[in-house]
């Protein structure tokens, strides 16, 4: 049955932002209830408003209304407070004092992160739906507990392992021999093979996990392909994006160290080794047995060539060509990579002769 656009549109009046076509929902929720779940402090309004409000979801300052939980947590939007219609704000202790007389607040030392939890407590990451469909195909030998949720099409090797409460989305193809811990994530047409899933792993759509490393040897006659005999580990909570790809190991695994975030089209080369808790920004690419300590960051589109260093929390720009290793705590950018300052000191130098003599702009 075709429905009325207007209609489907009007299903989220008064329930938040997250369309209940595509979201699950929970609550409501007490200003106290939420307060705890963010790790903030609970402020009831000031005038104006009766006790007990319960909160339905969350929106945006500009939109959110009374039953509605929204954010402050960048100086640019305070202005958007004084005409705020949201029945509670999340606030950090600086800007508690503009919380409007008759909304509720959340102060918190980390009002985003206290927004995230109160987010999730609205909508929680909807569990498996335990079961098999009947065009699955489960290889010898798999291990397949009956908590997961294994969708249309999906294909499962032999001698597969797999955790309690994980989810195989429609036409993903599990490869011989992997293993995938619990509570798993696993999108739709995503292919792992040759790896080690930790518990919690999330893989989006489209995600490639484990196929041959870009090696080769040359030989009199062409190219001659070298084997690619080691795997991938995926630690505990791991999220890979859409359309991103993880080489194999040649003769070591790649790892992918526990926390770490990869954003969509994301390329990492046979390997490569990140630390816990990195992010790689989409359309960035790390080149075979290059190494990032804990807590890097890469940002879009920067490029690492192979058998480099990255220190712990070094921070690598947008579109960085990185030729060398990095020093723990570093921020570059530029190719090829430099310090933030020395680069823009070398923009400033540059500018200043490309100007011609007597032009008036020196």
């Amino acid at each position: 049955m075709v429905r009325n656009p207007e209609t489907a549109l009007g299903d989220q009046k008064g329930a938040g932002v997250a369309n209940a076509r595509f979201f699950t929902r929970s609550g409501p929720f007490s200003g106290e209830e939420l307060a705890e779940a963010a790790g903030g402090e609970f402020v009831p309004p000031r005038e104006g408003a009766e006790t007990g409000r319960r909160y339905v979801g969350i929106g945006p300052l500009q939109s959110a209304g009374a039953t509605e939980v929204s954010f402050l947590d960048n100086r640019r939007y305070v202005p958007l407070l004084d005409a705020t219609a949201a029945g509670l704000i999340i606030v950090g202790p600086a800007f508690a004092k503009r919380v409007p007389a008759t909304s509720a607040a959340i102060v918190s030392s980390t009002p985003y992160l206290a927004w995230s939890r109160v987010a999730r407590m609205f909508h929680p990451v909807p569990p498996a739906k335990p079961g098999r469909h009947a065009s699955a195909i489960i290889g010898e030998g798999a291990v397949v507990p009956s908590s997961c949720e294994i969708g249309p099409f999906v294909v499962i090797g032999d001698g597969v392992e797999i955790g309690e409460g994980t989810i195989i989305g429609p036409h993903a193809v599990i490869g011989d021999g992997v293993t995938i811990g619990r509570d798993c994530r696993i999108g739709p047409q995503v292919v792992v093979s040759h790896a080690t899933l930790g518990d919690r792993v999330i893989l989006f759509p489209g995600a490639r996990i484990g196929q041959d490393g870009f090696g080769f040897a040359v030989g009199p006659a062409g190219f001659e392909s070298v084997p690619q005999l080691g795997r991938v580990v995926l630690e505990h909570d791991v999220e890979i994006g859409a359309n991103s790809t993880i080489d194999r190991g040649s003769v070591q695994d790649t790892v992918i160290g526990a926390g770490s975030r990869l954003d969509n089209l994301v390329q990492i080369g046979h390997n490569t080794r990140l630390g816990k808790c990195c992010i790689v920004v989409s359309q960035a690419g790390i080149s075979g047995s290059t190494e990032l300590g804990d807590f890097v960051t890469v940002a879009a589109q920067a490029g690492l060539i192979g058998h480099i260093r990255i220190g712990a929390k070094a921070r690598i720009g947008a579109q960085c060509g990185v030729m060398s290793d990095v020093e723990a705590g570093a921020d570059v950018i530029g190719s090829p990579a430099m310090p933030f300052r020395e680069f823009f000191r070398n923009v400033a130098t540059l500018r200043k002769l490309s100007k011609k003599p007597g032009s008036g702009e020196e």
